[in-house]
C-alpha cells in the first residue's frame, strides 16, 4: 500500500508579517526554516523510504522540501517542481496587509475573498511587474494558464491535473511519495482527496511544517490518515 505525504511549508516572511502571499516568492523565516527541521525529524521516525518528491517552484516550498528531505537522509531522490503546485494566486491582493485590507476595503468583503471557495479576488493587471507574466520561470507555460486571481475552486481546477498525471500513478504504481507545497493547493488537494464539501472547505486548516500521512489503496482511496 503507497503513502502519500503532504507537508506545508514553514513559515514564510509573509506569513510572520500578515501579508496575502499568494505567488509572491517569499522565503522562510528563521521559525519557518525550524519548523521545516522538526517536520523532517518527525517524519524519520515513520521510517518512509519515499520514491518521488514534488513541490512547487516558490523557494519556500522548495527549501522546505530539501531540509526535510536532508532530515531523512533521501536528499537524492528525484524531485520534480510545478507551478500547479503553487500558492493559490490572491490577485491584486498579494503583498498587501491582510489587516489593512480588511480595514480598507471591508472586512466582509476581504474575509468572502480570503475563505469562500469560489469568491474571487480582484485581478492583477498582468502588466504589474509582480506579475507571473512577467517572471521567466514561467516562460513556457501558455499565458492563458497563467492566473491573475484564485479561489479555492479555481485552484483545485489547476492542482487536479498534476495530481492525475502525475502523482496517483505513482501511488498506483505502489510509489511512495512526498509533496511540500502551500496552505491553499493542499486544501485543494484534501477537498478532492476527502471530499470535503464546498460548505466545509472554508473551515479546514492545514498548519506550516506538520506533515500528514496517508495510506492509500490501488483505487486511490484513502485507508489510513494519519498527523505528525
Amino acid at each position: 500500500m503507497a503513502k502519500l505525504v503532504l507537508i506545508r511549508h514553514g513559515q514564510s516572511e509573509y506569513n510572520l508579517s500578515n501579508r496575502f502571499t499568494g505567488w509572491r516568492d517569499v522565503d522562510l523565516t528563521e521559525q519557518g526554516v525550524n519548523e521545516a527541521h522538526i517536520a523532517g525529524q518527525n517524519l524519520k521516525h515513520e521510517g518512509i523510504n519515499f520514491d518521488y518528491a514534488y513541490t512547487s517552484v516558490l523557494k519556500r516550498a522548495i527549501k522546505t522540501l530539501h531540509i526535510v528531505l536532508e532530515e531523512i537522509d533521501q536528499l537524492w531522490l528525484p524531485e520534480y517542481k510545478s507551478w500547479r503546485l503553487n500558492e493559490r494566486h490572491y490577485g491584486d491582493l498579494q503583498g498587501q496587509n491582510k489587516a489593512e485590507a480588511a480595514k480598507e476595503l471591508g472586512e466582509k468583503r476581504v474575509h468572502q475573498w480570503r475563505r469562500s471557495y469560489d469568491v474571487l479576488p480582484p485581478k492583477l493587471d498582468p502588466n504589474d511587474p509582480q506579475s507571473a507574466h512577467q517572471d521567466r520561470r514561467y516562460k513556457n507555460i501558455d499565458p492563458n494558464f497563467i492566473p491573475d486571481t484564485e479561489n479555492l475552486k479555481v485552484t483545485l481546477e489547476r492542482v487536479l491535473p498534476f495530481w492525475t498525471d502525475e502523482i496517483a500513478p505513482k501511488l498506483l504504481n505502489d510509489k511512495n511519495v512526498i509533496v511540500t507545497a502551500h496552505g491553499n493547493s493542499l486544501r485543494a488537494l484534501t477537498k478532492y482527496l476527502e471530499e470535503i464539501s464546498d460548505e466545509d472547505i472554508p473551515s479546514l486548516e492545514i498548519g506550516t511544517g506538520k506533515p500528514i500521512i496517508y495510506e492509500i489503496d490501488h483505487s486511490l482511496n484513502i485507508v489510513n490518515k494519519k498527523k505528525i
